[in-house]
């Protein structure tokens, strides 16, 4: 852990407010690992494991669920079926939480100031004991009414200052830092000097891809070079000509499936061969279908695995398919399962009457539970990173790219 400390020297001024970028890795339309419409949905031949019979029979333990749903932007209902499906799962299966029969109470969050701040408020009218999140834009508006009022706030991928900052906020994974963090090791490990990556050009984007990835990926002895491109551009080449070279063994790309589908268009006209490190919107299916070849062998960094046979992603297709069978299993239907899920394997701990402040402190406590659909990686959400408190884990599950499907999972430390 002492290393990984090392790498996140930032503050909470110089996170700033995230833009839509930020946002990559909790709102793409299209996981890294779950993004092949092939294996989307369960399967008769998909491997199933056998849930435990243990209903739960204490007082009830209310949870509050905020999740994108019905706005003009985005709408994830996904995210809110997964979630009930979790709770079904843990109050027939895993005893509730603490042995109290989990109730959900929800509210649709329209990804806008005032409806993401109604939501926030009614949590705190309706007195629930913690708060999952989805994934939502608006962090910094919310976790300062939930946590305010004595209420854990949790997230499964931090996407905003507060909810990377904020005691009484709990990111269950690193987040867009994360990927950062994870591209650096991956960069370190090929054995690269210099490594480019083309980023929307935003404001609080540019910014922290200045900070926290020069950091990352200075501290792995390695030269970032950042290059912004504006969202929209239909032709990146000027600028990605200007970003590699000879000396560039790297790039990556941290952008939406619009913007990703342009620089790789352009890498590919370039005829450049450095190794390739994306976000999850570059494996969006439109981007997939542009570029065909160009994503080939290209590695994807992200916090879950979906389609493996590894007992987490096993798990999560056997609870779907029992829990939400008509739910659509690709997408960030998993954002809803891997922060409720989360929540309720480190609140086992809670002891006596399951109040907000107990929650939380059986929260802080937890130590290396196991994270959802993380294909291994724990989460311990002890604010061992310094100037980031809030998250729990920094390491993420790199996948290669072969003929548009995720392959060959791994944890990147």
């Amino acid at each position: 852990m002492t290393d990984k400390r090392h790498h996140w020297r930032s503050t909470r001024a110089r996170v700033g407010r995230l833009s839509l970028l930020a946002l990559v890795p909790a709102l793409a339309l299209a996981t890294a690992c779950g993004g092949d419409d092939s294996s989307s949905s369960s399967t008769d031949d998909a491997p199933e494991t056998t849930l435990p019979d243990n209903a739960a029979t204490g007082s009830p333990i209310r949870i509050g669920l905020l999740s994108p749903e019905g706005g003009a932007a985005i709408s994830l209902p996904g995210n809110r079926e997964a979630a009930e499906a979790v709770v079904a799962y843990a109050n027939a299966n895993l005893g509730g939480i603490g042995g109290h029969r989990v109730e959900l109470v929800t509210c649709a969050t329209k990804e806008d100031p005032a409806s993401n701040r109604d939501c926030a408020n009614r949590m705190v009218e309706e007195r629930v004991t913690a708060v999952v999140v989805t994934a939502s834009a608006f962090g910094d508006t919310m976790v300062p009414v939930i946590v305010g009022a004595g209420i854990p706030y949790v997230v499964a991928n931090a996407s905003s200052a507060a909810e990377m900052t904020t005691p009484g906020a709990y990111s269950l994974t690193g987040g867009y830092p994360g990927v950062l963090q994870g591209m650096a090791t991956y960069a370190a490990e090929r054995g690269h000097k210099k490594t480019t990556i083309f980023v929307l050009d935003s404001p609080a984007t540019v910014v922290t891809a200045n900070s926290m990835g020069k950091a990352a990926f200075s501290a792995k002895g390695i030269e970032l070079n950042v290059v912004p491109i504006p969202a929209g551009t239909p032709d990146a080449t000027p600028q990605v000509s200007s970003g590699i070279g000879s000396d560039v063994g790297a790039v990556a790309i941290a952008a939406d499936p619009t913007l990703c589908t342009s620089v790789l268009k352009a890498l590919d006209t370039l005829g450049a061969g450095q190794d390739k490190m994306l976000v999850q919107p570059c494996s969006d299916p439109s981007t997939v279908e542009a570029v065909g070849d160009a994503l080939d062998g290209a590695q994807v960094f992200s916090t879950s695995d979906l389609t493996s046979d590894d007992p987490e992603a096993v798990l999560y297709r056997t609870v779907m398919k029992q829990y939400a069978p008509n739910t659509e299993l690709s997408g960030l239907t998993y954002a809803g399962y891997q922060s409720t899920l989360g929540l309720v394997r480190a609140a086992q701990g809670v002891t006596g009457e399951p109040t907000a402040a107990a929650v939380s402190a059986a929260l802080t406590s937890a130590r290396n539970v196991p994270l959802p659909v993380g294909h291994g990686i724990t989460f311990s959400c002890d604010s061992s990173v310094p100037q980031l408190p809030a998250l729990c884990s920094t390491d993420m599950v790199r996948v290669t790219l072969r003929d548009g499907v995720a392959t060959d999972p791994q944890v990147t430390k």
